[in-house]
């Protein structure tokens, strides 16, 4: 049995990453980084709406601000409790990062990176994302990002 995948028009981000639009893009990623970690799909999506629209951690600087301590108690909130610790300090860097090296932007990332390929392996970089987290941050944002395959 195929485990349900959560798609970007479900958390209300679709037409934000047809514009590749700043907020929903670290939304995505955001979304794909608890997504991509080896846990049951209704439970990330738990932890993303707890994080995202009950915390309204929707940007790095925010996300940056929120305390290691209170991230792992969100999300325990919502039964993330398997890799809570590791991801909180991943999420953690995974802010301050983009902050640090991009401006807190994805589109600065794309920018920065001449080809999909490069995007990707800058993406690689940030601690606790890989290949499967790529996977679904590019499975949607791909087309905003760098136009339609169409």
């Amino acid at each position: 049995m195929a485990e349900k995948r959560i798609s970007a028009e479900q958390l209300g981000l679709a037409a934000g990453l047809e514009k590749a639009d700043k907020k929903a893009l670290f939304k995505w990623l955001l979304a794909s980084f608890v997504f991509g970690k080896p846990i049951q799909q209704a439970v990330a999506e738990r932890a993303y709406r707890i994080l995202v629209e009950q915390r309204g951690l929707d940007t790095p600087a925010r996300l940056a601000g929120c305390s290691q301590q209170e991230l792992v108690r969100l999300l325990g909130q919502a039964r993330y409790v398997r890799y809570d610790i590791s991801t909180a300090a991943r999420l953690h860097k995974l802010s301050r990062k983009l902050m640090a090296e991009y401006d807190g932007s994805v589109t600065a990332i794309r920018r920065q990176s001449p080809s999909r390929h490069d995007f990707a392996q800058r993406l690689l970089a940030f601690e606790g994302i890989g290949p499967k987290t790529v996977e679904i941050f590019m499975r949607e944002a791909e087309a905003g990002l760098y136009g339609s395959t169409d």
